[in-house]
């Protein structure tokens, strides 16, 4: 079976404070987060916050649970019959909104579209490509047939959200957006959205599963974190993501007014590096002058690693809220290596390897990053860059706001970059998009942003991501990433994020790994 978080990371803590309260009034709940959802289109982009808002209004075939492993969703089963033959159960109790059952044409029209919505920022074909043909066996089985092995196929399909072919077939995005198709299976019904507004639900009496707690929920995008602090401590909102770690310790220290929920993440904070243009448009000469991208060296890529100081990021900047990072996944994540530990602060040995690269003086870049994506990203920015400022690489910063930085990013406008993501389930994902060569033949290397090239290692992932047992895949994947990150520095690993939330008296949370705010995942607290 494919697994997600091994036993290291399912120990770690995953837990609300508790705390005693009277039942609640009220029977809404009031969500501030970061951010609303790029577009309602299920299939538009193939980014967390998006999959997270799709996912009260419609479900995919198998859904990952706080820990990432899978449960039933619209089906009760989804198991390979054969290494290249996926069966799927589907579950007669599940509908649509309309009152009409989930059928083998529904799955098959989904998968067809998934990954071809036009204008997608983050398409969800490497989920759908595998798949050559779905055929239905009867009412409620049908099998998915593949390519070619592919033992994450389960995990990928659990961010595809089944859409009704009667209400989608023609859509578009926009009609998404303007909530005419809005018709899934999930635990909600849409009521109401802009962008920039509050995304507003209602719970489906009809729903197949358990019901939620609150029978109406609003997110509320609040992008500045001090904002959604002060909005929660004066009643406006109920419960809050990605919580500030000064902030986060006040609330857990006020059990009277509040409580907390935390769990580690399998999110990856990294950073880019161009190591493919002869010219990379921020990279200069000290003097301003053209030079040629020292990038494409990974003696320089080490270099610029190993003057960067984890420890101090993560204490000083996260408050302890991160744990510092050798590897493309967390302690006991599959496929990583005890051995990957994070790479030491050493300048002296930057500093040598500048000079065998023929940069003894260094040179000058400008380092990219988000002001609004991910925990205090600008500070961490800024740190990094006073780092290689001691180094001798004279560095200047730019930041900007998510949608920007997004689009930029993936327009390859940046030389270096602060970057996240989440492998799924396994570091076979992180892999697959963000150290393979791009190839849109193959759909992999599709976040490759540093557009890092090495055949050796693309070899060992096309093996691996075709290997159905796991210790032999384990193997693979391990070889894989140590090529990649001991022998080339494809990127520069730098922390693992611990994802947090706070909310008044009287709610709970129950914590994920995945980052992903739920409001069926939200209840009362007990008396």
């Amino acid at each position: 079976m494919i697994r997600s978080l091994r036993a290291a990371l399912l120990a770690s803590a995953i837990f609300a404070a508790p705390v005693a309260a009277p039942a609640l009034a009220q029977d809404n709940i009031r969500i501030g987060v970061e951010a609303g959802p790029t577009s309602l289109d299920p299939h538009f982009a193939s980014l967390i916050t998006n999959i997270a808002f799709a996912r009260h209004v419609f479900q995919p075939l198998m859904e990952q649970d706080a820990k990432q492993d899978l449960r039933p969703a619209i089906a009760t089963s989804l198991r390979a019959i054969e290494p290249l033959v996926w069966e799927v159960k589907l579950d007669p109790a599940a509908r649509f909104h309309d009152g009409q059952p989930v059928t083998a044409e529904d799955v098959a029209f989904t998968l067809s579209r998934a990954g071809d919505v036009p204008n997608s920022p983050s398409s969800f074909r490497y989920a759908t490509r595998p798949i050559t043909r779905v055929e239905a066996v009867d009412a409620t089985t049908l099998r998915l047939h593949t390519a070619q092995p592919t033992p994450l196929l389960p995990n990928f399909l659990a961010l595809v959200m089944i859409v009704s072919k009667k209400h989608g077939e023609g859509a578009t995005t926009a009609d998404y957006n303007a909530g005419r198709a809005m018709i899934g299976t999930g635990p909600f019904r849409h009521v109401s959205w802009q962008p920039g507004s509050p995304v507003v639900m209602e719970r489906n009496p009809a729903f197949h599963g358990t019901a939620p707690a609150f029978a109406r929920a609003e997110f509320r995008p609040i992008a500045n974190a001090g904002a959604r602090v002060a909005a929660l401590q004066a009643g406006d909102v109920d419960l809050i993501e990605i919580v500030p770690p000064d902030h986060f310790a006040r609330f857990r220290g006020e059990p009277a007014r509040f409580s907390v929920a935390e769990s580690p993440s399998n999110r990856l904070i990294f950073l880019t590096l161009d190591s493919d243009r002869v010219e990379s448009p921020f990279v200069r000469a000290k003097d301003g002058g053209r030079i040629d991208n020292p990038l494409r060296d990974a003696r320089v890529r080490r270099a610029l690693s190993l003057a960067i100081n984890r420890d101090a990021i993560v204490s000083r900047i996260m408050q302890g809220q991160a744990l510092a990072a050798g590897d493309l996944g967390p302690p006991g994540y599959f496929g990583t290596s005890p051995s990957m530990t994070p790479p030491p602060f050493d300048l002296d040995q930057a500093r040598r390897l500048l000079a065998e690269a023929g940069l003894p003086n260094g040179f000058s870049i400008q380092l990219n990053g988000p002001n609004d994506r991910y925990t205090n990203d600008e500070q961490v920015v800024q740190a990094i860059a006073q780092m290689w400022t001691r180094l001798g690489i004279t560095t200047t910063v730019e930041t900007k706001t998510r949608s920007m930085w997004l689009s930029e990013a993936a327009q390859l406008r940046y030389s270096a970059n602060l970057a996240g993501f989440s492998p799924n389930p396994e570091l076979l994902g992180m892999l697959e998009t963000q150290i393979h060569t791009w190839d849109t033949t193959l759909g992999l290397g599709s976040a490759n942003r540093g557009r890092f090239s090495n055949r050796e290692i693309d070899a060992i992932i096309q093996r691996a991501r075709t290997t159905i047992d796991d210790d032999q895949r384990r193997a693979l994947t391990q070889q894989a990433t140590r090529m990649a990150l001991v022998d080339h520095t494809a990127l520069v690993p730098l922390y693992f994020q611990v994802n947090t939330w706070a909310m008044r008296r009287g709610f709970t949370y129950a914590a994920r790994t995945d980052e992903m705010t739920l409001a069926f995942s939200a209840g009362r607290a007990a008396q």
